[in-house]
């Protein structure tokens, strides 16, 4: 494992990982933009080339029972699983989840409350899913029963934009209570989003949070990006997000 943060490719890549050249790899990945090592560009190369053949994998076994993939990425707390519990009552589509967590069932089981069909992957100390990951949670899916089937990765705005894990497209979402420079901060998290959901949006009164800033922030980062805002006492908001991901859905 990396001796930074934990980051995996799972045992697929294992010689990789435990070597000091992906630990060198990952210091570099992290630490210094300019990647300048011939020996440290290669081992990512190699890292990220298993992760993005097992994405394609991943994706084409979603093609092959018509599920549209979506990675929700966001840092802990913005409000991912507390969304996913709330289309359920909303969405007319039908959808699964693979849950990513470093320990613990405790998401997973919310959703199987809620009767959405969902698996925990617990990661560790990975800070991250990856595609490796994701496969072996998909084959515990229903996919031939659902319409959507979202993964929802390891809170963190760093590693996961990194990692293609199979989905079709990414929903980034960034709350009120964690102020307004998250944006500018992670370019990278929001320049792979599809979708950007500001949530928690019934907090605004309580915090400095300049909303329509915000958005302009996002689209300079990727200009024809959707913008919703989220309100979970506000169910028409989720609607709204049901909507977005059932034209996707469909436009497919």
């Amino acid at each position: 494992m990396c001796a930074e943060c934990g980051c995996s490719i799972t045992d697929e890549s294992k010689e990789l990982l435990q070597s000091k050249e992906h630990q060198k790899a990952h210091e570099h990945l992290h630490h210094n933009p300019q990647l300048n090592d011939a020996k440290t560009i290669s081992v990512i190369q190699k890292i990220l080339d298993k992760n993005d053949h097992e994405a394609k994998h991943n994706r084409a076994h979603l093609d092959k029972s018509n599920v549209l993939g979506i990675n929700l990425m966001s840092s802990p707390g913005s409000g991912k699983t507390t969304l996913l519990e709330y289309l359920a009552d909303v969405a007319k589509f039908k959808f699964g989840v693979v849950e990513g967590d470093l320990e613990t069932n405790k998401d997973a089981d919310r959703l199987k409350a809620k009767g959405i069909p969902a698996v925990q992957i617990q990661t560790g100390s990975a800070c991250h899913l990856d595609a490796f990951m994701v496969h072996k949670g998909l084959h515990d899916i229903p996919l031939d029963d659902i319409d959507v089937c979202f993964v929802e990765n390891v809170g963190n705005l760093v590693c996961p934009a990194s990692y293609d894990v199979g989905t079709h497209l990414n929903i980034v979402l960034v709350s009120v209570p964690e102020g307004e420079d998250k944006i500018a901060k992670y370019p990278v998290m929001f320049r792979q989003a599809d979708l950007v959901l500001i949530t928690k949006t019934d907090l605004l009164p309580y915090f400095k949070f300049d909303i329509e800033s915000e958005k302009k922030e996002a689209r300079k980062i990727k200009p024809n990006v959707d913008i919703l805002e989220v309100n979970i006492n506000d169910i028409d908001t989720i609607k709204k997000v049901a909507d977005w991901i059932d034209f996707k859905r469909r436009m497919r």
